[in-house]
């Protein structure tokens, strides 16, 4: 199911951040992204925009800037863009049930969740009773209810290589119940998901790729093919 089928950007301004970024401007160059699996990521390196947008376009469907539902409040500081103004979503059904969930500022949407709702809902134990990790994957296991729209930015911060292969299994569950998932992520285990969408965001723009092709994936190959070897190049070992 996807909720979100296509992303454009109605105008563009000129010069200032975040629209100088390569990616924001290929929005508006190509037309749009379309989204056509229920799994997208969102990949690349540092400072290509893949947050930013990700970001935007949780905004732009009502959810609050530093994470949850569209009816979270709180606002600890204000620094998100001004990009979800200059979106376009193209929707197809409105989500029953939705999430927007960043590793960045988990500790304030655990507090707020501490503060208005019963832990119950949420596995009966205290969010700051527990590891990060932890009670990251408490919160998609216990909250994420299916039949929705869930928007996740990089939740390999919070997470076990481990854990990241029980945050996939909890994806898939959540796909088969008609669930949609955009995720900007680093991790190589994410983005092997099955028939995902990759998006790779470089400075000349946004291309899909497949999953061998992604930057992420032949790097952390050639690294655990050859630890020494690349450990020799890096600090320009020559003995």
């Amino acid at each position: 199911m996807n909720y979100i089928k296509e992303i454009r950007l109605s105008d563009l301004p000129h010069g200032e951040y975040p629209f100088n970024i390569p990616a924001v401007r290929h929005l508006k160059k190509a037309g749009g992204i379309s989204l056509n699996k229920p799994v997208t990521f969102l990949v690349g390196e540092n400072g290509t925009g893949k947050s930013t947008l990700i970001e935007a376009i949780a905004v732009a469907m009502g959810f609050n800037a530093e994470g949850g539902s569209r009816d979270f409040y709180f606002n600890t500081h204000t620094t998100h863009s001004d990009l979800h103004k200059h979106l376009k979503i193209v929707k197809s059904l409105r989500p029953d049930d939705g999430f927007f969930l960043r590793a960045e500022s988990f500790y304030n949407t655990a507090s707020y969740l501490e503060e208005n709702s019963s832990m119950l809902r949420y596995g009966g134990v205290s969010f700051h009773e527990q590891s990060h990790g932890e009670s990251f994957l408490a919160l998609v296991l216990n909250r994420f209810e299916g039949n929705g729209l869930y928007i996740l930015d990089e939740p390999e911060a919070a997470l076990s290589p481990q854990r990241l292969m029980s945050l996939l299994v909890a994806i898939d569950e959540l796909v088969k119940a008609d669930s949609q998932f955009i995720i900007a992520t680093h991790s190589p285990i994410l983005m092997a998901y099955p028939n995902a969408e990759i998006l790779q965001f470089t400075e000349a723009g946004i291309d899909k790729v497949s999953y061998r092709d992604t930057e992420h994936y032949k790097i952390t190959k050639q690294f655990i093919d050859s630890p020494e070897r690349m450990m020799r190049y890096l600090l320009n070992d020559t003995e």
